[in-house]
C-alpha cells in the first residue's frame, strides 16, 4: 500500500527542515531550481540506508535525497516501494544530475543489488580528504556525523530501516544526513568559486601592473 507522509526537522540553529517520507513516486524527485544541468550544477545529496540482512542478501532499505532549501528532503522507501517504479529509476541515471556522498561508492553498490545505477557521481571524502590525517575529526564525513547527529541511534534502531513505521528519531537522523551532505557540497562549491575568482584577479592585477611599468613617464 502507498503512503506518503510529511514531517518538520530541526536542523541546526534556526533551520528546519521540510521532509517527505514516501513509498511511491507520481513525478521525478527533481525540482525546477534544479532543472538547467548544462553545467553540471544540479547536484544532489544522497546517502542510503540498508537491511539487515548480510552479504548479497543486503539491500538498500531507504534512500535520502536532498536537492535545495526550497525543496523538502525525500526520503524514498525503496524496500516498500513499486518494483516498477521507473520515475525513481530514471532520475537516478539520469546523467544531467550528480549525485553526492560521503564514501558513495559503498551505496552505488547497494543500489546495484536491486538494478539501480547512479550515473554520475562524487565521493566528497575523496575529493576533499585531509591528506596526513592522524585523528577522526581530520575527516569530513565524521565531522559532518557530528554536526548532524545530535541524538545517535541505538544498534537495535540501525537494524529496522525496513520496517514500517519509522521513527521520528529515524527520520530525522536521516534528513540531517541528505541535507548536510547536500549544504558541505554547495559550500564547498561556492569556496572554489571564490578561490578560482581571486586566483585571476591577482594574475589579471599583476598582468596589469607589469604593463604599466613599460612606460616611460
Amino acid at each position: 500500500m502507498g503512503f506518503t507522509k510529511e514531517f518538520e526537522v530541526q536542523a541546526h540553529g534556526n533551520t528546519k527542515l521540510q521532509v517527505i517520507h514516501t513509498n511511491e513516486l507520481r513525478r521525478p524527485p527533481s525540482s525546477s531550481s534544479t532543472s538547467d544541468t548544462s553545467n553540471w550544477s544540479a547536484f544532489v545529496g544522497v546517502d542510503v540506508e540498508h537491511t539487515n540482512d548480510v552479504g548479497q542478501g543486503q539491500k538498500p532499505a531507504l534512500v535520502q535525497l536532498s536537492v535545495d532549501m526550497d525543496h523538502p528532503v525525500l526520503l524514498f522507501q525503496l524496500s516498500a516501494a513499486d518494483k516498477n517504479c521507473t520515475k525513481f529509476d530514471n532520475f537516478l541515471a539520469d546523467p544531467r544530475y550528480m549525485f553526492v556522498g560521503f564514501s558513495i561508492d559503498g551505496d552505488i553498490e547497494m543500489l546495484g543489488h536491486v538494478g539501480l545505477e547512479i550515473a554520475h557521481f562524487v565521493d566528497i571524502q575523496k575529493e576533499w580528504r585531509v591528506p596526513t590525517a592522524t585523528k577522526p575529526l581530520d575527516s569530513l564525513g565524521d565531522a559532518s556525523g557530528i554536526l548532524v547527529h545530535d541524538v545517535e541511534l541505538t544498534n537495535a534502531e540501525k537494524q529496522r530501516w525496513a520496517r514500517m513505521p519509522l521513527s521520528m528519531r529515524h527520520i530525522g537522523y536521516t534528513a540531517k544526513d541528505a541535507y548536510a551532505v547536500y549544504e558541505i557540497w554547495s559550500r564547498l562549491t561556492i569556496i572554489q568559486e571564490g578561490l578560482r575568482r581571486a586566483k585571476l584577479v591577482k594574475k589579471q592585477t599583476r598582468k596589469h601592473a607589469r604593463s604599466c611599468g613599460d612606460y616611460d613617464y
